[in-house]
């Protein structure tokens, strides 16, 4: 069983930052990891990714101010928010393409970690 566990989520003024981890077990190996958002009343959307090999993307409303990375040892994945508006105010869900134990490949989510930025 997979699980994904998101922390660093919170409360910020806008132009604060916050760092969000997802730490990843009962998986051998992870493929690519990803972060979305879901704010009230919108559709889950994809904020940045990363391959095992170090790719990353972002979408459009996040370049030069979020950064994503991760550490494949620890199955970990960090995202780096700095300059943040009031419009990135969601719950951030960790997403993960990993393979058990088992052998099975599968996509997973953690539960999700509340960001709130105040104007």
């Amino acid at each position: 069983q997979v699980q994904l566990v998101e922390s660093g989520g919170g409360l910020v003024q806008a132009g604060g930052s916050l760092r969000l981890s997802c730490a990843a077990s009962g998986t051998v190996f992870i493929y690519a990891m990803g972060w979305y958002r879901q704010a009230p009343g919108k559709q889950r959307e994809l904020v940045a990714s990363i391959t095992n090999s170090g790719r990353t993307n972002y979408a459009d409303s996040v370049k030069g101010r979020f950064t994503i990375s991760r550490e494949n040892a620890k199955n970990t994945m960090y995202l780096q928010m700095d300059s943040l508006k009031p419009e990135d105010t969601a719950v951030y869900y960790c997403n993960a393409d990993g393979l058990t134990v088992l052998g099975l490949r599968n996509n997973y989510w953690g539960q999700g970690t509340q960001v709130t930025v105040s104007s």
